[in-house]
């Protein structure tokens, strides 16, 4: 018996398989070839690109859990001219898709940023950073479902590319935000960004990051995650794209089932470089075990109470 097919089509894309690399946790797409060659994925999701070179928040910046990461980063980056001129190149003859995370300090720059990736022809698609909890404002675009609209309709005006919302789970009803990017043109959500959660060192008494609260990733946040990913996906009629504590085959499988088309893996990148690789035979083997010829079969197959929206 022949393998089974791993494509997944988002936005008219077509993914050689539905396990990427989260934004953040995989530089720009070669940072980390020698542990883990980026065309072991379907593709492969950019730090997030801002217009100027951006040196992030003060250290520290990363805390571990007993069960994932606490991050405040605060979207360091290049700029979007080192970006295109070293980061682009690199990928070049790659065989992944590349999805290029945009930020922004307002729905001007996001939509000028993505102007000038409409432009390039190695970017498949464009996700829009509209929820980072570790800059003022940066959730900002995705609590509010009329800014988080107004975002992606901006962009939409800019660029033919597929573009994915990535939406903050910091809210009470994701898919009332889902709904308005959907609305706005959105060809994709991908969710969910992190958690917010603080460390506290008991020995001073202060807060361990200089800026309180940071986002919450890993093995915590995963079952937080799939309750999103479910409520969106019996909301909008548009793929999600399920992000937040992504380890296994198991985990694959799980959110393919509750109706992601795809998954993005990210702080397990830190812990094993092998992930991909095992996740992605995990789900070849579950397939084949239950006589699925395409990966297409398992995707919304959640039995029991859901009231799926077909996607358009």
């Amino acid at each position: 018996m022949s393998s089974p097919d791993l494509s997944v089509l988002i936005g008219g894309v077509r993914f050689k398989n539905p396990v990427l690399a989260a934004s953040g946790c995989f530089g720009y797409g070669s940072e980390m070839e020698p542990l883990i060659p980026a065309s072991l994925f379907g593709g492969v999701v950019t730090k997030t690109i801002l217009e100027s070179r951006r040196p992030g928040n003060g250290a520290p910046r990363i805390i571990e859990t007993p069960s994932g990461l606490i991050n405040s980063i605060g979207l360091e980056g290049v700029g979007i001219d080192r970006y295109l001129d070293e980061m682009v190149p690199k990928l070049t003859g790659v065989d992944t898709r590349l999805v290029v995370s945009v930020g922004g300090h307002d729905i001007e720059e996001f939509a000028r940023l993505a102007a000038r990736l409409d432009r390039v022809d190695r970017v498949d698609a464009l996700e829009l950073n509209i929820s980072c909890p570790n800059v003022d404002g940066g959730t900002d675009f995705s609590t509010d479902p009329d800014l988080a609209a107004a975002t992606v309709r901006a962009v939409r005006r800019v660029t033919g590319k597929p573009i994915w919302a990535k939406l903050t789970p910091n809210v009470s009803r994701i898919s009332v935000i889902g709904q308005a990017c959907e609305k706005a043109g959105a060809d994709a959500l991908s969710a969910v960004n992190t958690f917010t959660g603080m460390s506290i060192d008991i020995h001073t008494g202060r807060m361990i990051l200089p800026r309180g609260a940071g986002g919450t990733s890993g093995p915590a946040i995963r079952p937080l995650a799939l309750a999103k990913v479910w409520e969106l996906v019996r909301n909008v009629g548009i793929p999600v794209v399920g992000i937040g504590g992504i380890a296994t085959g198991h985990d694959v499988i799980e959110f393919l089932i509750t109706g992601a088309s795809a998954v993005q893996l990210g702080t397990v990148l830190y812990i094993d470089p092998n992930s991909p690789r095992t996740a992605l035979a995990g789900l070849t083997e579950h397939l084949a075990s239950r006589g699925m010829s395409t990966v297409r079969d398992l995707i919304g197959t959640l039995k029991g109470r859901q009231e799926r929206r077909p996607h358009s």
